[in-house]
């Protein structure tokens, strides 16, 4: 079965996107695999600064259940107040990194976000698409895979 073409006009983002993933290739052919997450964290830090990229790291999401502080979570990365970007170093994306990525968007307003992997192969990424407002409880998420690596 041929797979539907995916053009740069259909994309969320493009430009932002490219620069994101971008910067995620260039850590990754510096450091190289096996660090620990914090450490690929603080190389795309560096280098959203240095490239003038907008971004907030290491932000609250507090999750509520009437009006009560349940559950507080620190997302990696909002870049430019539109993209939430989350870290993995792991083989493979697993389903609670999906979920947990679509928990971010939903507290975050945020449309898109990507998950990036540090894994021994490379650079794998994941665009997840939030389609629903926050108020929605039946969330549709579609999720265009990519994966890069060597």
């Amino acid at each position: 079965m041929k797979q539907p073409e995916v053009r740069k006009k259909d994309l969320l983002y493009p430009e932002l996107s490219y620069q994101i993933v971008g910067c995620s290739f260039e850590v990754f052919k510096a450091l190289g695999y096996g660090h620990p997450e914090k450490i690929y964290q603080k190389a795309m830090a560096v280098l959203f600064k240095e490239r003038g990229i907008a971004h907030k790291e290491q932000v609250y999401i507090p999750f509520k259940f009437h009006d009560k502080i349940i559950d507080k979570k620190f997302l990696d990365f909002i870049v430019d107040e539109k993209v939430v970007v989350e870290l993995k170093k792991n083989f493979h994306f697993s389903k609670a990194h999906i979920d947990q990525v679509v928990k971010y968007l939903r507290e975050s307003n945020c449309k898109l976000a990507i998950l990036i992997n540090f894994g021994k192969e490379g650079v794998t990424f994941k665009r997840i698409i939030n389609e629903t407002e926050k108020s929605t409880k039946n969330e549709l998420v579609r999720t265009i895979h990519n994966e890069i690596g060597k």
